[in-house]
């Protein structure tokens, strides 16, 4: 007798982020949780409880992308601050900084063997990194306007057969497109929000899909339909990932929380399997999206049997329970003594649970003072309850849009005033040559 499908679960809440998440990677294999934050910081979270989380402390501005390497032994972020950097998730957290791009950095994705590392950024660049040298490679340019996403073989997101790309539209629309014929072949139109991110199941069979109308969907692919509706999180959420086996998935959004989901509708019996899918031609291979009826491009509403899972309550009543968090003050190795790195690595054990950014500090400020200074602001609003609206938000990224043009205008003036300069420069110097002539003939 088959098994009845199980609903996700919140398996557990994170809370250690002072601002909005905007990024979540699970290591492949699948024990940690990385998180980037406009707060500044990345955090490395175990998913084994009441074991200890790591915040790394290197950034100067917003950290807009993490990932981790396909080995799991270096962890990549962007940042708003112009670089990029790569770390060693451990307990020390030791990095090193790539001046990447002259603009904010919007995404970091490596290449599937780990060699190489794309970074993508609102300079219209994206930039491609050796990193067995750890040194850059060469430039794409070809972009007329900021190069928000950029990864190996993909344009939003690939199915794990790499057949199709999934797309996520700000018009509220999920798209998914059959790359080698060029063709739409799902029309999602689910959310009442922006579509932020998406993220493939390891089957193939399932998408989950993040949107700022506060919620997650999961889409049955195969179906053709939105099966699951998740609530949890209490604004806009902007990331999604699956775990490498799909056993997990993690979300994360403008509240700062971080949540961890049991994913349980996976795990179906054979012969629900094949019952589901009696319309393919081959039974062996394994289920993909050139299986999904019917073909042509078609809209999907949300129906009678979606099941909606509201965690909400469980949330709220688990603000006061988060891992501990241990601060990790990470420096360019390239740029700071090795013996310094240590004796701050060790001394980020003195200062666990308190946070500080450290390029904002004057240098004679020992742990001491930062704990009792941390402290004193302990009282002070946090950066979640002040976290700025999504559209004060998309407005301020349309006036640094317009400031960047005016910024090339300005730049572009300068680079021909100067040409002007050496052109009056070499006139006046011939002008002189011809009066000595002159004065020397007569």
């Amino acid at each position: 007798m088959a098994s009845a499908l199980e609903d996700p679960a919140l398996e557990r809440y994170f809370k250690g982020h002072k601002a909005a998440i905007t990024s979540v990677d699970f290591s492949p294999n699948g024990k940690q949780l990385a998180t980037a934050s406009w707060d500044t910081f990345l955090m490395l979270w175990n998913c084994k409880p009441q074991a200890r989380a790591f915040r790394y402390v290197g950034h100067k501005d917003v950290v807009t992308s993490v990932q981790f390497s396909p080995l799991g032994n270096l962890l990549a972020s962007a940042s708003r601050d112009r670089t990029v950097r790569l770390w060693i998730p451990d307990k020390r957290g030791k990095s090193s900084e790539f001046k990447a791009h002259t603009a904010p950095v919007r995404s970091v994705d490596f290449s599937a063997d780990g060699q190489f590392l794309a970074t993508a950024s609102e300079d219209k660049s994206i930039k491609v990194w050796n990193m067995y040298r750890q040194r850059f490679l060469y430039s794409l340019y070809r972009h007329t306007h900021w190069v928000r996403c950029a990864k190996f073989a993909n344009f939003v997101d690939f199915n794990p057969n790499g057949t199709c790309i999934a797309s996520a539209g700000s018009d509220h629309t999920v798209k998914i497109w059959d790359v080698r014929v060029n063709k739409l072949l799902q029309h999602y139109q689910v959310h009442s929000g922006g579509v932020n991110c998406v993220s493939f199941h390891p089957s193939g069979n399932y998408l989950l899909t993040a949107s700022s109308d506060g919620t997650l969907k999961i889409l049955d692919l195969l179906e053709g339909r939105l099966i699951y509706t998740l609530q949890g999180h209490t604004g806009p959420v902007f990331t999604v990932s699956f775990s490498k086996g799909g056993e997990l998935f993690s979300s994360g959004g403008a509240d700062a929380q971080v949540l961890l989901w049991r994913t349980n509708f996976d795990d179906l019996n054979c012969k629900d399997m094949i019952k589901r899918n009696l319309k393919r031609l081959h039974f062996d291979a394994s289920p993909h999206l050139v299986d999904i009826y019917p073909r042509t491009p078609h809209p999907h509403e949300g129906k009678i049997e979606t099941v909606e899972i509201n965690p909400k309550l469980e949330v709220i009543d688990l603000q006061t329970s988060s891992p501990p968090v241990v601060d990790v003050l990470s420096f360019d190795s390239t740029t700071t003594n090795t013996t310094t790195v240590r004796s701050l690595a060790d001394k980020s054990e003195e200062i666990s649970g308190y946070f500080l950014n450290p390029s904002l500090l004057p240098s004679e400020c020992s742990p001491t003072s930062l704990k009792t200074r941390t402290e004193d602001m302990s009282d002070l609003p946090s950066e979640s309850q002040r976290s700025i609206p999504l559209a004060v938000t998309d407005a301020l990224e349309h006036i640094m849009e317009q400031l960047n043009v005016l910024t090339q205008t300005v730049s572009i003036l300068e680079q021909r005033l100067t040409l002007t300069e050496d052109k009056l420069k070499d006139c006046l110097e011939n002008q002189q040559r011809l009066f000595n002539v002159i004065q020397q003939k007569s």
